[in-house]
């Protein structure tokens, strides 16, 4: 982006209703509670001409450094920091509090250039609100409505007038489309066999990180990146939004989001906490990688399975977390029950990846992103349909599928049609007598011979048509 614009303010004066308007997308939470926003969550804006970097803070608050709401002030005031703008929201129509004065005056000496907004300038009373903001001595208030959108227009002048022109319009690059060239036809070797596609290890790897609350998520995160970018303490489901970090590792990008820990659904009664769960849920589906944390000292509890399993049937690639492998005592004798457990309590993964890591003193997180990488390049791989089907001829010569009804079924057929995770289709003869073991019998034979481990593998079969069906049923 061409600059970075902060959105600060009290709780509750509607900073993530504006973000979510100036990036086109419902991606903060957002609730009538004040201090939903917990950590700064960045996002690429767009205003009318403009484009820019926006980040979302959490409320500002006077609190002692060591409480939860001092930790997520220092968030705050890093955001103000490493921003080029500040828009510094007040609520026109409650009119200005102690708070506000507060931090107009610590805007002002930290010299930035700052745009004081007046939201919620549509109501009833807001006059006597938007007036009274002349006295914060940040110049004149520019007043909007962020849930309705107006204003936007003098929102976008006011920005260019604090920041200028130069740096307001300055060429991006960001923005530049890409030109996404699809195959049209397979690659053949010189034998007419299909090439199997090379791994792009240079591609950027999107990263979920889910469990349940207080495993470690957050510290995780922040031992990855080396810095305390996100809200971290002993208090368990401090994290709501899903937030995501950029990083490099080994030289590729790495776009990790940390979400919120999700509990049991029973114990789901608060609005706030669906809400933070079902962002969660949506982050487990945009990434491609999913690393599940457990919590070392109480693992595979209920909730880490479903957790997995879900993962598992969104047809994500699993990478299993063991945190807070510090606190273990007797580690061979844990290390042996965790492994004996994984491979009998998740079947449906079958050779999942399993890491072994300590947020606290970050060992292991090398070894995690390598686990990660592996299991990417299993996620992303295809298998030649010649291959297949030499393989498809032994297993059914090996096993052969049942009968029914004293016909045997044929299977005559079997690609790749897609990776991410792995699918294959298999022409039948009678694809609706084939059961479900057989199907897992072929599964796990996909995974022992092509080392499709650790991933979710599906199989579909599809029935021969006869062209006299039809016929013999009019007769």
């Amino acid at each position: 982006m061409t600059f970075t614009v902060a959105i600060v303010g009290r709780p509750n004066v509607g900073k993530s209703t504006l973000f979510n308007r100036l990036v086109g997308k419902k991606l903060a939470l957002v609730d009538d509670m004040p201090g939903v926003t917990r950590d700064r969550r960045p996002g690429d804006a767009k205003l009318l001409d403009l484009r820019f970097r926006i980040i979302d803070t959490a409320g500002l608050e006077d609190a002692h450094e060591d409480t939860l709401e001092g930790r997520m002030r220092a968030q705050t005031e890093a955001a103000i920091d490493e921003a080029d703008l500040t828009l510094f929201l007040i609520d026109a129509k409650f009119g200005l509090t102690h708070l506000d004065n507060t931090l107009g005056e610590m805007l002002r000496r930290r010299g930035r250039p700052v745009v004081l907004v007046a939201n919620k300038a549509e109501a009833k009373g807001s006059d006597a609100g938007f007036y009274d903001a002349y006295t914060l001595g940040l110049g004149e208030p520019c007043p909007i409505s962020a849930e309705h959108g107006e204003g936007m227009g003098d929102l976008r002048d006011a920005i260019v007038l604090a920041i200028g022109e130069e740096k307001a319009f300055e060429d991006d690059e960001d923005f530049a489309e890409t030109d996404i060239s699809l195959p049209t036809e397979l690659d053949l070797d010189d034998d007419g066999e299909e090439i199997e596609p090379v791994y792009d290890d240079t591609k950027p790897l999107r990263i979920a990180v889910v469990g349940r609350p207080n495993a470690g998520k957050s510290t995780l995160i922040n031992r990855f990146i080396g810095q305390d970018r996100l809200l971290v303490g002993p208090e368990a489901g401090i994290t709501r939004d899903s937030i995501s970090v950029e990083w490099e590792w080994r030289g590729r990008t790495v776009k990790m989001f940390d979400t919120a820990g999700m509990r049991r659904r029973a114990r789901v009664t608060e609005k706030l906490e669906k809400l933070s769960v079902a962002d969660a849920l949506r982050a487990v589906r945009f990434a491609e990688t999913v690393i599940v944390v457990f919590d070392a000292t109480i693992p595979f509890e209920k909730q880490d399975l479903h957790i997995v399993d879900f993962a598992a049937r969104e047809g994500r690639a699993v990478v299993l977390a063991f945190n807070k492998w510090d606190l273990i005592e007797d580690r061979q004798k844990v290390l042996a029950e965790l492994r004996e457990k994984t491979d009998r309590l998740l079947p449906q993964i079958r050779g999942v990846r399993a890491v072994t890591v300590s947020g606290q003193t970050g060992d292991g997180l090398d070894r995690l992103m390598q686990a990660v990488v592996e299991t990417d390049k299993i996620w992303n791989k295809r298998v030649s349909t010649a291959k297949l089907n030499r393989w498809l001829d032994f297993q059914t010569q090996g096993h052969p599928p049942p009968a029914v009804s004293g016909r045997r079924v044929k299977l005559k057929y079997m690609t790749q049609i897609k990776a991410r995770p792995p699918g294959f289709i298999i022409h039948s003869s009678r694809p609706e007598a084939l059961s479900e073991s057989y199907t897992r019998y072929l599964i796990n034979g996909l995974r022992d011979d092509f080392g499709l481990t650790g991933v979710p593998i599906r199989i579909s079969y599809r029935g021969s048509v006869n062209p006299y069906e039809t016929k013999s049923k009019k007769r």
